[in-house]
């Protein structure tokens, strides 16, 4: 016991208040050993010491992704979405675009497929004793694909350019309230020190691939310019773009790290789901990087390889909590209670996904708080609701979608659902240009209608879907950015600011709580389920590395 006791004395030295408060609350029974890794590696505790903390405890562990040791020297052909707009870091908000950031630029770190932080451009991290700085190391010897060096002057740069609300960047969904281009400083030509408005226990989250448009770039590098060169640090550098056809990319022979173990890559664009399985059945593609269930049921017989993730992707079904009659919240709780969430989970995703409480926290989550009860249909109690709410002959309101994989059916079922109350919805399903539209309040379907049902990427944690659609609305400090219900509560606000500065995990579980069973009671928004990530290859194919929010890694990816 005293050499256990010696040893983890030994790896203590050099961490943080907080990190030393991870390995308590790990040595006391309160972490699991992959919350450990998680938090541990959030914190900035390296992958060798939380090795040796399991070790010494009688556990062990690999902290990297597991990666094939093949030299095969394939050609690797890949179907995704089309990219909706031209290639921009500031802009992008698709998944077509942001699996194209990804194939070139990089992030300070990466959040896997286990929703842990690896470092990549950053070494390591840490903070303060109140985690409202944080200080990244930067990995000496990267070049940019035009010969440049990576210092800090380009990470200060990228985020200075994405935090600056002038900018109209689409990470300010991340940044705003949390950091402003002043907070982002420069300490020597290797360390960085965000500087933040307020404590974030998660804002390591925000500098990872979660926040796929933060790759970084040139100092001084003007983003709109991107799509012409795909300038990065990558393991890939580009050699052709085409609009609404593909993209080819091939092995940077001069990458910092361990150079890919294919000869590059040669992506496809398809503009439905249909066309891109039938490229993986036929062997015209070698690699689907995401599809539905809804149209993808072959590729679930076992004749390829899929990969399944757990996460908190969803669909939101904001109700305007400013507009009659959902601005009582007994008849936004009546519509909630029309729902038969694990029977839309099985017809819509064959189990594929998991069943939603009303809130943003996802069960992929540690920090989701599973002793608030779960909602579950009661016609009964929504009949009653209603009626208390003025309406006991219902009402009729519309529902306005975007038309995505199986978004439509879903508003079906919420509109066939309802009418078991008397409540009429006409459904409308718009093509994401027009239901997005400008993406700003004024000017858009997603913001803009009674009822709204939109999709949401997969996050490591739950930050972003805390603030922007939910957080009251203030143009200053960016809050509320998505806020589509107009849902303005200040006990909500305050909860949810005490959840982002937690840096533990019980305490962030606490609050959870609170915040979880505050909005059952409000319901501004619905959250039906939380889907599954699916990506799909051939049997001759292994490697290929996708992530919950949508990108599409393949530099270990061989065929045989």
């Amino acid at each position: 016991m005293k050499a256990r006791s010696d040893r983890l004395s030994q790896l203590r030295e050099g961490q943080t208040e907080i990190g030393n408060h991870v390995i308590d609350e790990f040595l006391a029974g309160r972490l699991t050993r992959r919350e450990l890794l998680r938090r541990g590696a959030l914190v900035g505790i390296s992958a060798p010491v939380l090795g040796g903390i399991l070790a010494a405890c009688g556990s062990s562990t690999s902290t990297s992704p597991s990666k094939s040791t093949s030299a095969a020297n394939a050609t690797i052909n890949v179907g995704t979405i089309t990219p909706a707009t031209n290639i921009n870091p500031l802009l992008v908000d698709d998944e077509g675009g942001l699996q194209m950031l990804g194939q070139t630029g990089e992030y300070l770190c990466l959040s896997d497929q286990n929703f842990t932080l690896k470092p990549v451009l950053a070494t390591s991290w840490s903070s303060n004793s109140t985690a409202d700085v944080w200080t990244f190391n930067i990995r000496p010897g990267v070049k940019f694909h035009d010969g440049h060096p990576l210092t800090a002057d380009d990470v200060v740069y990228t985020y200075q350019l994405h935090s600056n609300p002038k900018n109209g960047s689409e990470a300010l969904s991340a940044f705003g309230g949390v950091i402003d281009p002043s907070g982002v400083v420069k300490v020597d030509d290797y360390t960085v020190a965000f500087h933040l408005l307020a404590p974030n226990g998660n804002f390591p989250y925000l500098t990872s691939s979660d926040n796929y448009n933060v790759i970084i770039l040139p100092n001084g590098y003007d983003p709109a310019k991107w799509q012409s060169s795909f300038i990065g640090t990558g393991p890939y550098v580009m050699t052709s773009y085409t609009v609404n056809k593909g993209a080819t990319f091939a092995r940077n022979k001069s990458y910092w790290g361990k150079q890919a173990t294919n000869a590059g890559t040669n992506f496809t664009f398809y503009a439905t789901q249909t066309p891109s399985v039938l490229a993986l059945t036929s062997g015209t593609i070698d690699v689907l990087a995401s599809f539905a269930v809804s149209g993808g049921e072959q590729l679930l017989s076992g004749a390829y390889n899929v990969i399944r993730l757990k996460s908190s992707a969803h669909r939101e079904l904001s109700m305007r909590t400013d507009l009659k009659p959902f601005t009582d919240p007994r008849v936004r709780q009546a519509i909630a209670l029309t729902l038969n969430r694990p029977d839309i989970v099985q017809a819509l995703f064959k189990g594929y996904a998991d069943v939603g409480n009303d809130s943003p926290f996802a069960p992929v989550f540690p920090s989701t708080n599973t002793s608030v009860p779960q909602r579950v249909q009661d016609v009964a109690t929504a009949k009653s609701l209603l009626a208390a709410a003025g309406y006991s002959r219902g009402f009729a309101t519309q529902l306005i979608g975007n038309d995505v994989e199986e978004i439509p059916d879903y508003a079906q079922i919420v509109a066939q659902s309802a009418k078991a109350i008397g409540v009429d919805i006409s459904v409308k399903m718009e093509a994401s240009s027009v239901y997005y539209g400008k993406a700003t309040f004024g000017n858009s379907d997603w913001l803009d209608a009674t009822m709204s049902l939109v999709d949401y990427g997969d996050r490591s944690v739950p930050n972003v879907f805390l603030t922007a659609p939910l957080q009251t609305i203030n143009a200053k400090t960016g809050t509320g950015a998505w806020n589509a219900a107009r849902f303005n509560n200040a006990s909500y606000d305050k909860l949810s600011n005490e959840y982002i500065a937690a840096v533990d995990l019980t305490t962030q579980r606490a609050i959870a709580g609170k915040i979880e069973t505050l909005l059952l009671a409000e319901t501004p928004i619905i959250y039906g389920y939380f889907y599954n990530w699916l990506a799909a290859s051939s049997k001759n194919v292994s490697g290929a590395y996708p992530t919950a929010i949508g990108h599409i890694f393949l530099y270990d990816c061989t065929k045989s």
